[in-house]
């Protein structure tokens, strides 16, 4: 099964009955299973495949998540474009909760998550100076924007989790002039550059995390009470931007491995993993 556009996210989009059509598939890859099974379906006649990131119960916690097992899934079914989706705490006052941010910088904070395909007899270093793809990003945008929200761009800060920051972590990240924050983005995008992928980031905003002296501190409770009034409009999001994918890949998110490989290609086959091979670098491959 070939499907080129991709949504990762939480369950709602699945649940919403905006994805017609449905037939799910179980896939195994050599990080270990992803996080659910492949959702494929359509969304007005346009075929997606989505994946929800922390199960369809919300079992899996942040530095839980198999990243690498999600986005080879993904590449493995042809997705060439990603739609990443997740609620984020914002650390700025102009974005407020129930806003959206579309993420044109990234700054990640994690330590625990395997964020690379390439840590076992093959040695790639991809280009990462702007990890999300202007052309998809950009739509992202003015899809956003067209909905009636509040619409940013700015820089998404990863941190580790599972615990919300300290008040002085989240001072900290205002100063180094972070816009949002969450705890699932970093990984994901840079495994998205290594497999090649066009990725876009729409992030719901939920609350101002510890920092907004007089505005109440971030909990579970309001996070998912926000969540809840952002879904609609993120739907909405999705359902709108899916069909306007049209866009011929002139973009260097589809040959980022392209000046990347250190490892010589003829000695791939000898040391790489023949399943990653085939997937990730089979055009290298004599």
């Amino acid at each position: 099964m070939s499907t080129k556009i991709g949504v990762i996210g939480g369950s709602g989009l699945s649940k919403m009955g905006v994805i017609k059509d449905i037939e799910e598939l179980e896939i195994n890859t050599p990080f270990g299973k992803p996080s659910e099974k492949i959702v494929f379906g359509k969304i007005d006649k346009v075929e997606i495949a989505f994946l929800s990131r922390h199960g369809k119960s919300h079992t899996i916690p942040p530095h839980k998540v198999n990243n690498r097992a999600n986005i080879f899934a993904l590449k493995e079914c042809g997705v060439e474009y990603l739609i990443s989706t997740a609620a984020v705490g914002s650390l700025k006052k102009e974005i407020k909760p129930q806003d959206f941010v579309i993420a044109d910088q990234l700054f990640d904070r994690t330590n625990k998550r395997e964020n690379t395909f390439f840590d076992e007899g093959v040695v790639a270093h991809v280009g990462f100076a702007d990890p999300f793809c202007k052309t998809l990003s950009d739509l992202a945008f003015d899809v956003t924007k067209d909905e009636g929200v509040g619409a940013h761009r700015g820089t998404y800060l990863c941190m580790e989790g599972p615990q919300f920051s300290t008040r002085a972590e989240s001072n900290l990240y205002r100063s180094w002039n972070m816009d949002i924050l969450g705890m699932t983005l970093g990984p994901e995008a840079k495994l998205a550059r290594e497999a090649e992928m066009c990725l876009c980031a729409i992030s719901s905003v939920t609350d101002y995390d510890c920092w907004y002296i007089g505005k109440e501190d971030v909990s579970v409770t309001s996070v998912v009470e926000t969540m809840k009034k952002n879904s609609v409009h993120m739907v909405n999001i999705i359902k709108k931007l899916v069909p306007k994918i049209k866009y011929k890949r002139t973009c260097e998110c589809h040959n980022a491995l392209d000046n990347a490989l250190i490892t010589p290609v003829d000695m791939l086959n000898k040391y790489g993993n023949l399943q990653v091979n085939r997937v990730l670098l089979k055009r290298f491959i004599k």
